[in-house]
């Protein structure tokens, strides 16, 4: 194990395999409903599936967690667009602002930025059971990433005239 990496028991996997399907859950949920107000019907279908879908998988995470003691998580380490308090305004302002070619973009970051960690884990794990699960992990991620990579290619790039909007 690398030293300072956070991955060095399947109680740690976990614990942030936990933040980060809560965290995705909660960020597609927001994207779909917005998207689904810009009338893009599509995108927003995407968004909420894989709202559910992580939803899901936080679930499962949370039965096969159950009896662990688990480390704590700081809140935020796994935010997609800011960390909350004291001003929420960031987050709001750029959920109103996103496109869906843009909402995507940030989906497939986060996505990647998953399917790397849980690579990570799995690469430096000297214990194969903490290596299988992570590699499993990493999988799921891989079937998000190929969905949002099809969807930005289906979704065209609108260019946003920032002077109406700023000016």
């Amino acid at each position: 194990m690398a030293p300072g990496w956070p991955i060095q028991r399947t109680e740690d996997l976990l614990a942030h395999a936990i933040c980060i399907e809560r965290e995705a859950a909660a960020r597609y949920r927001e994207l779909g409903e917005r998207m689904a107000d810009l009338g893009n019907d599509a995108v927003a279908e995407l968004f909420l599936r894989l709202a559910k879908l992580e939803a899901e998988h936080e679930q499962e995470l949370e039965r096969r967690a159950a009896g662990l003691a688990l480390p704590r998580i700081e809140p935020g380490q796994y935010a997609w667009f800011d960390t909350g308090a004291p001003e929420t305004a960031a987050h709001d302002l750029v959920l109103n602002l996103l496109t869906p070619h843009v909402a995507l973009k940030i989906a497939l970051d986060a996505e990647v930025r998953a399917a790397e960690f849980f690579e990570s884990a799995r690469k430096k794990s000297a214990d194969g059971a903490l290596g299988e699960l992570a590699a499993e992990m990493a999988a799921e991620e891989g079937v998000h990433i190929a969905w949002v990579k099809s969807a930005i290619r289906r979704t065209p790039d609108q260019v946003l005239d920032w002077s109406a909007i700023f000016g």
